[in-house]
């Protein structure tokens, strides 16, 4: 606290021995259960009590609504019981604090998550602080005070040690938080790596994550406040940097109505804050793929120390001159890995080859036979934080997000003619400013202007006219479907960019000790650009060859949706009952264009109104959710609400021209008049504390997905000529129950546990969007699931155990171990299904993650150094399989085709896929340094 602020305290007699140099007396005690809200200024407190309360309330440092949390309790003398008003409640080390009410009650709100001290005092009582209170995004930390009477300035305190609670009484919806202290501990190294760990998500085959078995572009990606969900494909559009995570936080049950454009979860990052004082810090670590399978893995041998390294240091505190109203975090990381899917390169993309002719085959091959990375990654990170105090009212916040990043991805075809291949290129940056104030002890606004930038370049070589590009031919001459490419290079050049500038104000308001409101408007608008083009060979873009896709979305096309919203919430605290009660509005203009006949979507009858303005949407989402004791240590809680989405951009907007190719099915057309997706959750759940040291969560939940995205398929004027078009066709459900058991640390073991089983089926009459579209191209066209069937991702048992045991006096060791039970695929033989659609099951899956590491001081520096061992066993999972066999090591093609004689590869060296599997033992050394 600034001195102005002490002067004040001290002038009101309100608080007793805030020496530095006092007695201490430590015990280490969990905060006392408590259910009760705070209203301190909606009491009728003496005049000198009310003005204490009204200033305190104005030191309180805001933040983002649903970015912080809130800290609640009573005040009571430890002899009688009685209710103690007029007693200071203080956050150390900031200027946040309260002063209790006539009964006693006090609040806090707007307190960013992290670790801190509490403490209370009031004259004729001794001091008490409480370390280690933990405040968590969106929730209640519930911390009571029983102060001793003493004579005034004796100079000694108390001190306990909180333990975090193992029951969240104010949790109406399944959610779950994992801070910075928790993520350090873990081998883990990326956000995906820490969201993978958590009740409820899994990952499928491609990689992309799924919450609660609904679509991958179901989920909401937020940034300090901000979405950072990407419109046109419904992924995360930045990247960030694990070590600039203060805490994320995962709610996978009923969402409140602060939150749009969810359907299955939401994904909360809150960036570190300024530290008070300054610190600098930094992590290097070097390492390689460990394996010993070089019959799976080409290269795998050749062990380099530096072929994954990571590079980062960061600075915060206060800034020179402008004393402590400026502070700041600072932090840069640079990452590479090599990767562990190698190609060699026997064929240079210039070469030629033909085998169209039994008696004139000839095979040109100039490559070195040098081993090629094809899955290599390259990551830069950029985070920057200002914080500015205007006033003890007011607050003014800058962030900056930024990422580059440039990887392959890998392609069994290229194998061999690796540098035919094309690279990958994304960079994007996020701004953040937000104006906090104020208004009152309990009342405050926040109005945020963000804007990100996303920008995807897919390419071989940037310059469309470079002469490198090689006779798109050569990209037909292979031997066979079973053989890989000879030469020639990859001749699309894809771009596409996606800015959303956003303006957003939040109103809170603490109403009476049981009711805080929240209420808000939201206005967001998105630009997307597509760029689709075709090097040029010969100065003919393409080398004059047609491609379906490349030609409909050819050009540039820029979009321009609009979105609005609107909520309103209620936190109800109550004695014995906590309940979240919203509701939401959304509107969207999609400012697109649709045709008025389906059957000549391109118009080529030249109709005066061939095309029409897409309709508007709107909805209405109610929420609510309740959650109430049965015991001193347990909780039910059950909650209910109708989710909407827009689908992802993509599909809104693809095609935009409506042409259709001739001669059968081979175009996709997008929708711009699309209605949102909807899903309708219920669930219950319950919280128990055993021991004091375990806690235990046990969830069931449903969902009904309606109006999901499928395709349908249209025919035009012209006979034959068919497309599909995207329209609201799909549907699904998913039921499922979560088991949570979590252990903390004591002062004895070190130990942490946390452990989570999942049990899920999620089931629709579609697994994607195009699978319509897939059915009735194939020969003969397959026919339409009249029932539901698993989807692709119906991953029924998980498990995950987290292991944490932190001694610093000796080493700490993290361990994480993962069991998947294996995902659906479709039994076939030569292509034809042998049963329904996901009727077969894959392989199980399991993993071992390990972290070691001791704590070094040399002089004013802490060191950390540390081992990673990903995937300890080497184990090798099975990721995707042959629809023959069901196995990734074997498919049955030999025994149906006629003696192949190759000249290039062996039918043996074509079915051995590596990228049918999870990636090989990474071992990484470093060390962590800090200031």
């Amino acid at each position: 606290m600034t001195n102005d602020q002490l002067s004040f305290i001290h002038g009101q007699r309100s608080i007793v021995n805030l020496k530095s140099d006092s007695k201490t007396r430590i015990y280490r005690a969990k905060p006392l259960p408590h259910n009760g809200g705070s209203a301190m200024n909606r009491y009728k407190l003496p005049q000198r009590l009310r003005l204490i309360t009204a200033c305190l309330g104005i030191f309180v440092s805001v933040a983002w609504a649903g970015q912080t949390g809130k800290i609640s309790g009573k005040v009571i003398d430890a002899a009688s019981g009685d209710p103690l008003p007029g007693a200071n409640i203080l956050i150390e080390g900031t200027s946040l604090g309260a002063a209790s009410d006539l009964e006693g009650y006090y609040f806090i709100i707007n307190i960013s998550p992290g670790t801190y001290t509490i403490s209370s005092g009031m004259i004729g009582y001794q001091k008490m602080r409480v370390e280690n209170v933990k405040v968590a995004v969106d929730r209640t930390t519930t911390m009571d005070f029983k102060l001793k009477q003493t004579v005034l300035d004796l100079g000694e305190s108390i001190t306990v040690v909180a333990e975090r609670p193992l029951v969240q009484k104010d949790l109406t919806a399944t959610a779950s938080s994992v801070a910075a202290e928790e993520i350090q501990l873990m081998p883990v190294e990326s956000v995906q790596d820490i969201l993978q760990l958590q009740a409820g998500i899994i990952q499928d085959s491609n990689g992309d994550l799924h919450i609660r078995g609904g679509r991958t572009s179901e989920i909401a990606y937020m940034v300090d406040g901000v979405s950072v969900s990407d419109p046109y494909s419904g992924k995360i559009a930045v990247n960030i940097n694990q070590e600039a995570i203060q805490e994320i936080k995962v709610i996978s049950g009923t969402f409140n109505a602060e939150y749009g454009k969810v359907m299955s979860g939401v994904v909360e990052v809150v960036t570190k804050e300024p530290e008070s004082r300054f610190q600098a810090g930094g992590s290097f670590y070097l390492g390689d793929y460990l394996s010993s399978d070089k019959t799976t893995f080409y290269n795998i041998d050749d062990l380099n120390p530096a072929a994954i390294y990571n590079t980062q240091i960061y600075l915060t505190g206060p800034a020179p001159v402008f004393g402590n109203k400026l502070s700041y975090y600072l932090s840069l990381r640079k990452y590479y890995n090599d990767g562990w899917l190698y190609g060699q390169r026997r064929y240079n993309p210039t070469d030629s080859s033909n085998f169209q002719s039994p008696d004139a085959i000839y095979e040109e091959s100039s490559g070195d036979n040098q081993p090629v990375a094809l899955n290599d990654n390259l990551q830069y990170f950029a985070n920057a934080k200002l914080v500015y105090k205007l006033s003890l009212a007011i607050k003014l916040n800058y962030s900056f997000l930024g990422d580059l990043s440039e990887l392959q991805y890998y392609d069994h075809l290229y194998k061999y003619n690796p540098d035919g291949h094309l690279s990958n290129h994304q960079y994007g940056y996020t701004h953040i400013v937000n104006w906090n104030h104020m208004l009152s002890p309990s009342a405050f606004y926040t109005f945020n202007l963000s804007q990100y930038y996303m920008n995807f370049k897919s390419h071989l070589y940037k310059d469309l006219e470079d002469p490198r590009y090689a006779d798109p031919v050569l990209l037909r001459n292979r031997e066979d479907v079973y053989s890989f490419l000879t030469g020639g290079t990859r001749m699309t050049h894809f771009e596409r960019s996606t800015t959303v500038s956003t303006a957003k104000l939040d109103l809170t308001s603490q109403l009476t000790k049981m009711h805080q409101i929240k209420t808000g408007l939201e206005f967001k608008h998105n630009q997307i650009e597509v760029l689709s083009q075709l090097a040029y060979y010969n100065g003919v873009p393409g080398g004059g060859y047609f491609s379906v896709e490349d030609y409909f979305n050819f050009g540039i096309n820029k979009h321009e949706p609009v979105e609005v919203a609107a909520y309103l919430q209620d936190k109800i605290e109550l004695k014995n009952m906590t309940v979240n009660a919203g509701l939401r509005y959304d509107y969207f203009n999609s400012r697109g264009k649709v045709p008025t006949d389906l059957r000549d979507p391109s118009n080529e009858h030249q109709r005066e109104k061939g095309y029409v303005d897409a309709a508007t949407k709107q909805q209405f989402s109610p929420r609510i959710g309740i959650a109430f004791p049965i015991s001193a240590s347990g909780v039910v809680h059950t909650s209910y609400g109708h989710f909407f989405q827009i689908p992802p951009y993509e599909y809104l907007y693809v095609n935009p021209r409506f042409a259709v190719a001739p001669g059968g099915l081979s175009t996709r057309m997008g929708n711009a008049n699309l209605e949102p997706q909807s899903t309708v959750i219920y669930e219950v759940g319950f919280q128990q504390e055993l021991l004091n040291q375990i806690g235990i969560d046990v969830t069931g939940f449903y969902k009904d997905a309606r109006n999901l995205l499928g395709a349908n398929i249209y025919e035009t004027y012209v006979l034959g000529d068919r497309y599909a078009r995207y329209e609201n066709l799909d549907y699904g459900n998913i039921r499922g129950i979560t088991l949570s058991v979590n252990k903390r640390p004591t002062v004895a073991d070190h130990l942490t546990v946390s452990f989570d089983y999942t049990y899920q089926t999620a089931e629709g009459n579609a697994s994607d969007p195009d699978h319509e579209f897939y059915n009735k191209q194939s020969t003969p066209p397959k026919k339409s699931n009249i029932q539901v069937v698993p989807l692709n991702w119906d991953q029924q048992h998980t498990i995950n155990l987290v292991l944490s045991y932190n001694n610093p006096k000796l080493f700490g060791v993290g361990l994480i171990g993962q069991f998947q039970s294996g995902l659906p695929y479709t039994p076939a033989i030569q292509s034809m299904e042998t049963t329904f659609e996901n009727s077969g099951r894959k392989p199980m899956n399991y993993n071992v993650d390990l972290r070691l590491f001791k704590q070094v001081r040399l002089g004013k520096m802490q060191n950390t150094i540390f081992l990673k061992v990903y995937n300890l066993f080497d184990r090798r999972n099975e990721i995707t399989v042959y629809d023959d066999t069901g196995r990734a090591a074997y498919s049955l093609v030999s025994h149906y085709i006629s003696e192949r004689q190759g000249h290039v590869n062996s039918l043996e060296e074509w079915l051995k896929r590596p990228d049918y599997y999870s990636e090989p033992r990474k071992v990484v050394v470093g060390v962590d340094f800090e200031l």
